[in-house]
């Protein structure tokens, strides 16, 4: 009965140690697996900015819709009525009736106003222009910084919780209001989450922020942004807009 019991005890201290060391082998193998995972993300090489920049382009130009959004900054509200079908996006304004047709070519973008039997195309010379009043230019519209090709990948950064690849873009001429832009690209969907622009001594002048999303169809649209507009060399808001898009 005592070597009975002694043999018994034996045996359930080798089978325990057994699975002591098959739990400490999976344990090993799991936190190997989630270390090789951990430097495999943190080696992954970082994109061309030129690439981001491709699909960032891609992006802007292969979505369709046809939605009601509006400007609103203080007590001014400008509705507008926004369409697009593939790399042309469209909006159109009332009282007056005019649009801006902006196209998204693979190169460069071009934007036209459209009036009742006139169509002008907006040349750099007038991307300063304001959009119905409002502290939203035609250049902040017409998305040119997309194309510059002086661009570099500076860091990546979580914008709303989306992390995102940060950019540093340099105007290829003074035809540009700004002399650099700062942009955020989610590196998830390549959309656009945040803008900062730079006037040519290097002060921001210009945040463009998106606030929020929304998700109509099943594809996720612009809901909100915020753009404000900086005086120069401070951080004080001299004016503040939002565009909005609404089912």
């Amino acid at each position: 009965m005592k070597n009975h019991l002694i043999h018994g005890a034996a045996a359930r201290h080798d089978t325990e140690q057994v699975a002591a060391k098959q739990a400490g082998k999976l344990a090993g193998a799991l936190l190997a697996t989630l270390f090789g995972a951990i430097v495999s993300a943190t080696a992954a090489p970082t994109p061309a900015a030129s690439d981001i920049l491709a699909v960032a382009r891609l992006q802007q130009a292969r979505q369709q819709m046809d939605l009601q959004g509006q400007i609103r900054q203080d007590a001014l509200v400008v509705p507008f009525r926004i369409t697009q079908t593939g790399s042309v996006v469209k909006y159109s304004f009332a009282n007056p009736p005019s649009a801006l047709l902006l196209h998204l070519d693979d190169k460069d973008s071009r934007l036209e106003e459209l009036r009742p039997g006139k169509t002008d195309t907006i040349t750099a010379a007038e991307f300063g222009r304001s959009v119905r009043g409002t502290s939203i230019t035609y250049e902040d519209l017409a998305l040119k910084f997309l194309y510059w090709p002086d661009a570099q990948v500076v860091g990546r950064e979580t914008v709303r919780t989306r992390r995102c690849w940060k950019l540093l873009l340099k105007a290829p001429s003074r035809a540009s209001q700004y002399g650099k832009v700062l942009l955020w690209v989610d590196e998830a969907s390549s959309a656009l989450m945040q803008m900062e622009g730079y006037d040519w001594k290097g002060r921001l002048v210009k945040r463009f922020e998106v606030i929020s999303a929304q998700k109509i169809e099943g594809r996720w649209f612009l809901k909100q942004m915020r753009i404000e507009t900086l005086k120069p060399g401070s951080d004080e808001v001299t004016a503040r807009a939002y565009l909005e898009i609404k089912k």
